[in-house]
């Protein structure tokens, strides 16, 4: 099979769906690889690591789509790269389609099968290719919080760990899967009060095992989190529901029962956010502000240090991605039922429940359309 990876187009993303390793290993199961001109840069990977490992180096996007059948991207396709794609392609990357249902219309219109790493599943029901960005998002999210909460940046005007004589500030987490944990490792360590929310008391028995007492877990539910809202200089919401769009945990009317210019980063902004007054933001412009509440919903966040992101994201799919080329997709998933719960799109139909509700589809099964389509 023929792989290509093209440079990503998404604002601030330096990412790349590929590193030389995977070139490699890519080459030694016998398939070839095709990568754009530059595609590394953004990672400080340069084109000669890529050929010193086997790809072959093509001039621009086009080329790419042109030559390949298994497409490796980062974030989901742009609307110039949807246009490149055909019934014969398979797409590889992000996609988050539950809260966008124009970019997973034109998906379907293409006529390409989808897979999205956010919904790949193993064996415990997890999901192994989104944890890996999680934890570099959650340890973004309170990084940039603290930075936001600075005075000249719109925040409050605190140190989120203060100094003898001055309390340390007061982080609120929302969702204590990967992304939260994190946060509140980050929190931890520049020595804030940290609380984190969740529902699931398993969960919170975990968390409060790995923090060692150096946090406060706390069971979420509506009045516990508006009771929290006033003493918080900076909430990170971190909820995240398998494909679906994220359910709202702050609406716009509790904002008013926070301190002005607190901090709220929204870690997921790419299902669409679980603040009711979120929009998406990029590195560039990362924040704004409601209700004299500044808000941080910047929508690619690991794409901030590409280094470590893409190598962290390619550790992950890698295999994966192997199991695409060497076998195809429909006999990928057949040997491993998590990569089912992958595939978004596949022939003009949305084959994963959760995209379907959020998008207003209706849900085929992934089964009845390999059967006929490949």
């Amino acid at each position: 099979m023929r792989v290509g990876v093209p440079t990503e187009i998404k604002t601030d993303e330096y990412r790349v769906a590929i590193t030389p390793a995977g070139v490699r290993e890519f080459v030694e199961h016998g398939h070839e690889v095709v990568i754009q001109q530059g595609a590394g840069a953004g990672s400080v990977i340069p084109d000669e690591e890529y050929v010193a490992q086997g790809a072959r180096i093509v001039p621009d996007a086009d080329a790419v789509f042109d030559e390949a059948d298994l497409i490796l991207k980062v974030k989901e396709p742009m609307p110039e790269e949807v246009q490149k794609l055909r019934p014969d392609h398979t797409l590889f990357t992000y996609l988050h389609l539950a809260p966008a249902p124009e970019l997973t219309k034109s998906l379907c219109d293409s006529g390409a099968t989808c897979v999205a790493y956010e919904t790949v599943e193993d064996t415990h029901g997890r999901l192994p290719l989104l944890a890996p960005m999680s934890e570099v998002a959650g340890k973004i999210a309170t990084q940039a919080g603290a930075f936001m909460l600075e005075r000249p940046l719109g925040g409050r005007g605190v140190l989120l760990g203060g100094v003898p004589g001055v309390a340390a500030a007061t982080v609120l987490v929302i969702g204590g899967g990967v992304v939260g944990m994190q946060a509140a490792f980050i929190a931890i360590g520049m020595e804030a009060d940290v609380f984190v929310f969740d529902r699931n008391l398993e969960r919170l028995r975990e968390l409060d095992v790995a923090f060692g007492g150096r946090a406060s877990t706390v069971y979420s539910s509506t009045l516990a989190v508006e009771q929290m809202l006033p003493r918080a200089d900076l909430v990170i919401g971190a909820v995240l529901i398998h494909g679906a769009r994220a359910p709202w945990v702050i609406r716009r009317e509790q904002l008013s029962l926070m301190k002005e210019r607190a901090v709220l980063v929204d870690v997921s902004i790419d299902q669409g956010g679980c603040f009711e007054t979120s929009h998406p933001t990029t590195h560039t412009n990362p924040t704004y502000e409601v209700d004299g509440i500044t808000h941080y919903c910047v929508t690619n966040m690991p794409g901030a240090v590409p280094i470590t992101s893409t190598f962290a994201l390619t550790n992950a799919t890698l295999p994966y991605a192997l199991a695409l080329a060497d076998f195809g997709v429909r006999d990928a998933i057949a040997k491993d039922p998590g990569l089912r719960s992958g595939v978004n799109v596949v022939a003009g139909h949305v084959t994963h429940p959760a995209v379907a509700e959020g998008v207003g589809m209706p849900f085929t099964p992934v089964e009845e359309l390999l059967v006929t389509s490949h």
